[in-house]
């Protein structure tokens, strides 16, 4: 008798469920701008997690998400490619591009992310209305490293630079955070050696002469900064795009759920998340959230959701991450990493601001040059 009930009350379950109207399913439709010289998928893994995270929630919504990727060819137009995301049915595009091709790809019109280049201009003179950030700019990690600097007492720097325009537009943002925080750089030196030379004599000798508490190197490339560390004339820390370094995210962060994030981003793509992977991510995450508080799949809808000031999106970083509205950076906190782990997060105890401590990072308010949206 009981399995006959079972029977019976199963397949009076299934007549219900079939006389039910079926619920309209909203598709969000987000492309992703990707350049040809790209290596392992950085970036666009995140925003394929990003796409699973929100379809994820989207079963209980009845939401889709779908990700339309846009391979950008050399000397292509990045706004033609925009647009012919835009004309595929995304609204929304994640940008992978640097900052030249970002503003190209403003000019189709869409709601872009920029997800990849930390130039500050483009939140600043060179600012756009269709435009968020949820990648950390340079000001944003110097001072997140300079808070820590500062809160350990190690305020006389040694600036070593690269010959690079990322190099260049670094050390800019050093001096920005030295000044801003009440440290000294002590001096501030160019790295002109060639990659085969002697490290051994070469850094010793390119370091001395000074006193100093640590080095700040602006090596965005890659092409020096490892060579500082254990060879200076003082025994001291290397810190900056080296050594210790300012990032958006890092593979050593755990705590707040962090671990999830982390293993479920290995299991997809088979490396550990980077920055840039972590910004993709929030872009198609934040995307998502507004869907689903809006409840709707339109565009302008959508828009309106991450403009407003009670919008915030979470990030597995122990606090709410929102739009600055003043230049559409995403405020969040700085992680400090090292070969040996996660050492500490930015803003660092201390540092106050009358808003939020996360707009010590950065870019204020009375200091942007982002014309457009200071009048807000």
């Amino acid at each position: 008798m009981v399995k006959v009930a079972e029977i019976l009350l199963v397949l009076l379950c299934a007549s219900f469920v079939q006389i039910l109207p079926a619920a309209a399913t909203q598709t969000i439709a987000i492309g992703i701008l990707v350049p040809d010289t790209l290596k392992d998928d950085l970036g666009v893994t995140g925003a394929r997690l990003g796409v699973a995270d929100n379809n994820t929630t989207g079963r209980f919504t009845g939401q889709v998400f779908t990700l339309d990727e846009e391979k950008l060819q050399s000397g292509e137009d990045p706004a033609e490619a925009a647009r012919r995301l835009t004309a595929n049915g995304s609204s929304f595009i994640v940008s992978l591009l640097d900052a030249a091709a970002v503003l190209k790809a403003a000019e189709s019109g869409a709601t872009l992310f920029n997800a990849a280049s930390a130039d500050e201009r483009l939140r600043n003179e060179d600012c756009r209305p269709n435009l968020l950030h949820t990648l950390p700019d340079r000001a944003m990690l110097a001072d997140g490293l300079g808070q820590y600097l500062v809160e350990k007492r190690w305020t006389k720097w040694l600036l070593v630079y690269g010959a690079g325009q990322a190099d260049a537009a670094y050390a800019q943002a050093i001096r920005r955070t030295a000044r801003r925080y009440g440290a000294s750089i002590v001096d501030q030196r160019q790295w002109t050696f060639d990659s085969e030379g002697k490290p051994q004599r070469e850094v010793p000798t390119f370091t001395q002469g000074a006193d100093y508490d640590v080095v700040v190197v602006a090596d965005e490339a890659g092409t020096f900064g490892n060579l500082l560390p254990y060879r200076l004339w003082l025994p001291r820390p290397v810190v900056g795009t080296q050594g210790l370094m300012a990032e958006g995210w890092d593979p050593a962060a755990e705590d707040w759920g962090a671990i999830q994030l982390q293993n479920r981003f290995t299991a997809l793509a088979k490396r550990p998340m980077t920055s840039v992977d972590y910004a993709a991510w929030l872009a198609v995450r934040a995307i998502g959230e507004a869907a689903t508080r809006a409840r709707s799949a339109d565009p302008a809808a959508l828009r309106k959701i991450l403009a407003a000031p009670d919008f915030s999106v979470a990030g597995f970083k122990g606090r709410k991450l929102t739009f600055r509205d003043w230049d559409g950076q995403l405020r969040q906190p700085i992680l400090l990493g090292a070969a040996n782990g996660l050492i500490a997060v930015a803003p660092v105890a201390g540092f106050m601001h009358p808003t939020t401590e996360l707009d010590t990072l950065g870019i204020d308010r009375p200091e942007t040059k982002c014309k457009m949206r200071a009048a807000r």
